[in-house]
């Protein structure tokens, strides 16, 4: 009967393999988990992406005279009277750094915020929009989106803009309102959200119908 010593002689080296072994099926998993998730998979969804919907994997750039001026999907800064105005941005309209305001329905800074904006608004809406009240205005037109970058307003908010908008642009509100269900994306798929008006997209077709 081998001595205690003997045995564990005879168990180190049997370990010193497992743990060997162990290791070399671990690198072998990180090496191959690696090279299916990080690139092909990855690679596979971006191809995938490019056939099926290449303007949208490309950021759904929009192009006026032949280069880009922004995307569809993201909000840009509007504060001249000709132009429809998105909603208000807690990032600047930065895209490269989405963020939101965070705070809740019983901050006294969002109260103070909301009620800013709000007076901003009937400065600006009410000579073309005559009773204007505080209560008519939506409440997209004083808040910020999740994002910071929302690149619709709702049907509301561009109904209230277009009097003005026509008023500046010397065009007629029926015109104006036209364009206006021309750039409204109805509920994804039928029934998910509500229906939004894209402002970017509204903004060039003003520009090319007043050119």
């Amino acid at each position: 009967m081998p001595s205690p010593e003997a045995r564990q002689s005879h168990i180190k080296p049997l370990g010193a393999r497992l743990m060997l072994k162990l290791a070399v099926r671990c690198l072998v998993a990180a090496i191959v988990l690696t090279a299916v998730l990080g690139f092909a998979y990855p690679g596979a969804i971006t191809g995938i992406a490019q056939l099926a919907f290449p303007n949208g994997a490309d950021g759904s750039v929009i192009e006026a005279d032949g280069r880009p001026v922004g995307s569809r999907l993201a909000a840009q800064a509007f504060d001249r009277p000709e132009y429809f105005h998105p909603r208000p941005s807690a990032t600047g309209y930065d895209a490269a750094g989405t963020s939101f305001a965070n705070l809740g329905p019983t901050s006294a800074e969002l109260a103070a915020r909301v009620a800013e904006r709000a007076s901003a608004i009937l400065a600006l809406e009410a000579p073309y929009n005559p009773g204007l009240a505080i209560g008519d205005i939506p409440v997209d037109a004083v808040t910020t989106s999740g994002s910071g970058i929302d690149p619709h307003i709702s049907p509301a908010y561009a109904d209230l803009q277009a009097p003005r908008v026509a008023a500046v642009r010397g065009i007629s509100e029926e015109r104006v309102r036209h364009l206006v269900e021309d750039a409204t994306d109805g509920r994804s798929l039928g029934f998910f959200g509500e229906p939004g008006v894209n402002v970017l997209e509204l903004n060039l077709a003003l520009d090319r119908e007043t050119a």
